[in-house]
């Protein structure tokens, strides 16, 4: 399937006015090429009203929102596609109480779940690794603690951050949260986000050293509060603007243990902040969406006591 999304509101409106247009869209999206029946391989199907296909050869039924987030709701596939389209348009990010007012929804609930599905949809499985020259760095977020010393902690989060250079500009990112800052977690996601071969640039600090495949380069902070912004200017922007964003958008109120979903969002917000269309955003959400495995509901909510009347 081609790059196919609408380029404004209007023609989102349009474009998914019925149930009927928004499933098929998103039967283009999980097969491209066509079904394919998983049991016998057969092309051909048919749709059912409880919105089954079923193959022609061996009458299998395939769910269409089976395998992906929108596996087992309650609610209709466009009002999850104008949740998108509204997460997606949204400059500086979306929270629970905006998409709860924008959709009516019935509880905060149910929008603070819905937008963490979304947000474990934002990384795409399989993603290329940063390249080039790549800086990598650490921050913290949380309160402050006292009678910590140096870079331990335990009231707050510790965030690795890599930061792509792109000329003089900020190219492509990674952040991940992690327990502790070791050897064995900083060379981890080094790997895990930094191709092969590329420069790593970092501080002195010792859990970098002994990197391998990559061109590791060390800058040794003299006075590490003026030097490191220009030495490290990447990441160091990066962190910036993500706490900044945390703060102002979702007013500091992020739990550790839930931290890593708006990591995911402000990922993709900032990897895709040039883009020139907020369709192509949603496209691209609603194609990871269809492609990632769904979250049970007891998963996301396992530190949250919501009520007995929410409602997915």
């Amino acid at each position: 399937m081609d790059e196919d999304y609408p380029h404004n509101l209007l023609e989102f409106e349009r474009r998914f006015s019925s149930e009927e247009a928004c499933l098929e869209y998103l039967r283009k999206l999980r097969w491209p090429e066509g079904f394919l029946c998983p049991r016998c391989g057969a092309r051909q199907a048919w749709l059912t009203k409880r919105n089954l296909l079923v193959c022609a050869g061996c009458q299998h039924q395939v769910s269409l929102t089976s395998g992906t987030i929108f596996q087992d709701t309650r609610k209709p596939l466009g009002v999850w596609f104008r949740a998108m389209w509204w997460v997606t348009t949204q400059k500086n990010g979306a929270s629970a109480l905006g998409l709860q007012r924008e959709l009516g929804l019935g509880t905060y609930w149910t929008a603070w779940t819905w937008l963490h599905k979304l947000r474990r949809a934002m990384i795409r499985p399989g993603r290329d690794r940063l390249k080039g020259t790549v800086e990598v760095d650490e921050t913290y977020w949380g309160g402050r603690e006292e009678g910590v010393v140096g870079r331990l902690t335990h009231a707050k989060a510790l965030i690795l951050i890599a930061a792509q250079r792109d000329g003089k500009r900020i190219g492509r990112i990674r952040l991940a949260r992690i327990p502790e800052l070791t050897r064995k977690t900083a060379h981890g996601f080094i790997g895990q986000a930094v191709e092969p071969g590329s420069v790593v640039i970092t501080d002195g600090l010792n859990v970098y050293e002994g990197l391998d495949g990559y061109e590791h380069r060390a800058v040794v902070l003299k006075r590490q509060a003026q030097d490191a912004s220009v030495l490290l200017p990447g990441v160091h922007r990066v962190a910036s603007l993500l706490k900044r964003w945390l703060m102002g958008t979702h007013q500091g109120a992020v739990r550790h243990e839930h931290l890593d979903y708006y990591l995911d969002e402000f990922t993709f917000r900032f990897n895709r902040r040039t883009s020139g269309s907020r369709g192509k955003l949603f496209y691209r959400l609603v194609q990871q969406a269809a492609s990632i495995e769904p979250v049970p509901y007891k998963d996301l909510n396992k530190h949250v006591s919501p009520g007995p009347h929410h409602k997915r």
